[in-house]
């Protein structure tokens, strides 16, 4: 079982930032910006491949949460970035597929 499971399940305790039926986000423990959050579905899957060919339904679930909680906090005005990795060169450490959403800062420049 993951430590996202367990925070699922309310196993381990988080901050919790945003929660619907399917989907759980909460605050990184290790955060890498002024804002950095934590976005899952509550179905697991390994990864983003995993997830997008074989529960495509769920990457839009998990995208319009990332919209709902960016617009309620005003996160779009600002601007943010969303991250995800895949496998341990990419520095996925849990397998949970999971998605990082960074802001509340001038965030390094990363791609054009």
């Amino acid at each position: 079982m993951s430590i996202f499971q367990k925070i699922i399940d309310r196993e381990i305790p988080a901050t919790i930032v945003f929660e619907n039926e399917n989907i759980l986000a909460f605050e990184d423990i290790n955060a890498q910006a002024a804002i950095h959050i934590i976005f899952i579905h509550k179905k697991q899957t390994k990864n983003i491949n995993e997830l997008s060919s074989e529960h495509p339904e769920q990457l839009s679930q998990v995208f319009s949460a990332i919209s709902e909680y960016t617009r309620s906090e005003g996160l779009e005005k600002k601007g943010f970035r969303v991250v995800t990795n895949l496998g341990e060169n990419a520095g996925q450490t849990v397998f949970h597929t999971h998605f990082h959403l960074l802001s509340g800062e001038r965030l390094g420049r990363f791609g054009s």
